[in-house]
């Protein structure tokens, strides 16, 4: 079935009936009503903490908000993303900090070829030990340059090996200076206005493009059916701030990331019947293929966390993944700048314009080779923060806590955020503030990631 814009489907919700747009402007999408599942209107699939095996078929709720205020909220069905080389993760150097001296939290100075972050205020306000940067250089005060270690692309092979258009490592992740930005505003291209929520976000690696199902299939076979790999607990956290105690937890004041739950391992289930979640849009195939260079879809939160557990990273924070995407304090209108997305797939995979500019998603060759969209890179390098898939962070969806210095909510809230936008968005989606979120088990077409990186 071919699903156009102006397409309706009626979708049951909690005992309530929601009128959802089935459209190319918002597949699997929130804040803007949508379909129940793929565009085909099958259900994601979902899978319990309780019960790995077992998958939902009814359609799960989603939220989100709008990018204008503070309060733009919408609601709908939540159903149906370089050179060098460097250490995986970084080390702290013994000596380094300055105990004597107080700082302003979150921000960071060069040690070195170090950084040190000032801790925060629950911890003194001091300087920390220096973190060495993995890339080797530290310049101003962040560290500078790019790394490929992650361990996803020790072989080489399709969607390891040939990311972007300079086929380079689907590895490559990209160092981000911290600094200081609003997480609510608007831009129409003339600058930031209504701004709030300011998020103070230290420095650290982004990976350049979504995980590839070419990457995603090195974790599958470390998985090795539930025999083989698993997080160990407490794995995950931002070991470079605060200390090794990682990120600020905004919604427990004195608290910081837990890292992983070992109680989730059974959650962590990507077979292939998971991986098909839709099979119209699934990019998963039985055997590498001629689709290794897409984004992973259909997977749930919590292999999305473990898989950047394994490959040397985490999932990157809300707070760190809108910064990326928002230029930090340039509070950019895209990822890019303000040129308008347009139709040729140049700035964003968008509105089921890839790869012909039908405007009609039918299938999963309406979503492109991760990369393709060149010239929408984001201000320190990264490819598809806007369209191609959303994608999955580490925060609950909740209420944003001012202010907010390198911090996390893991405990207010039921969804897990995703950003980002995907194949099938509009223009609306597309913006850095723009919140999605479903539930951590939800399976969809159109859900991917990447991982961060300490600095």
């Amino acid at each position: 079935m071919r699903w156009t814009r102006g397409s309706i489907a009626a979708v049951a919700l909690a005992g309530a009936t929601l009128l959802a747009t089935a459209s190319c402007d918002a597949l699997f999408n929130i804040g803007e009503p949508d379909i129940v599942g793929g565009p085909d209107g099958a259900a994601d699939r979902t899978t319990p903490q309780s019960d790995a095996s077992r998958r939902d078929s009814t359609a799960e709720g989603g939220s989100g908000s709008g990018s204008t205020t503070a309060s733009g909220t919408g609601s709908g069905t939540g159903t149906g993303p370089s050179s060098g080389s460097g250490t995986g993760t970084g080390t702290g150097t013994d000596g380094g900090g300055d105990s004597g001296a107080t700082c302003l939290p979150g921000t960071q100075r060069c040690a070195g070829d170090g950084i040190e972050t000032c801790e925060a205020a629950g911890l003194g306000g001091h300087w920390s030990a220096a973190w060495a940067c993995a890339t080797g250089t530290c310049t101003g005060a962040g560290c500078t340059g790019s790394t490929t270690s992650g361990t996803s692309c020790t072989n080489t092979g399709a969607g390891l090996n040939n990311c972007g258009s300079s086929m380079e490592s689907c590895c490559t992740s990209l160092e981000i200076v911290g600094g200081t930005y609003n997480r609510t505003y608007t831009n129409t291209g003339t600058g930031p206005t209504a701004t709030a929520d300011p998020a103070t976000v230290s420095g650290f690696r982004l990976d350049k493009y979504l995980v590839t199902v070419g990457r995603f299939r090195q974790f599958v076979n470390a998985w090795n059916g539930g025999a083989g790999y698993f997080p160990l607990a407490a794995t995950g956290k931002h070991a470079h701030l605060n200390s090794g105690q990682g990120l600020v937890e905004s919604g427990s004041p004195g608290t910081y990331e837990p890292g992983w739950d070992t109680t989730n391992n059974p959650d962590i289930a990507p077979s292939f019947s998971n991986l098909n979640c839709v099979s119209q849009y699934a990019t998963w195939t039985m055997a590498a293929g001629s689709q290794e260079r897409l984004p992973i879809t259909c997977v749930n939160w919590w292999e999305a966390y473990a898989f950047c557990i394994w490959d040397g990273g985490f999932l990157p924070s809300e707070s760190e993944w809108e910064y990326a995407a928002a230029g930090g304090s340039e509070e950019l209108e895209y990822p890019w700048g303000s040129a308008v997305p347009g139709m040729g797939n140049m700035f964003a995979i968008y509105g089921c314009e890839y790869p012909s500019a039908t405007g009609m998603c039918t299938t999963v060759g309406n979503i492109a080779p991760v990369g393709t969209a060149v010239m929408g890179a984001g201000v320190w390098g990264q490819l598809d923060l806007a369209g191609e898939v959303w994608e999955w962070t580490l925060d609950l969806n909740s209420t944003y806590v001012s202010p907010c210095v390198d911090c996390s909510d893991q405990t207010t809230g039921t969804m897990r955020t995703l950003r980002g936008g995907l194949f099938s968005s509009g223009v609306n989606h597309l913006v850095p503030p723009f919140r999605n979120s479903n539930s951590a088990g939800n399976r969809n077409g159109g859900y991917g990631f990447r991982c961060a990186r300490t600095p």
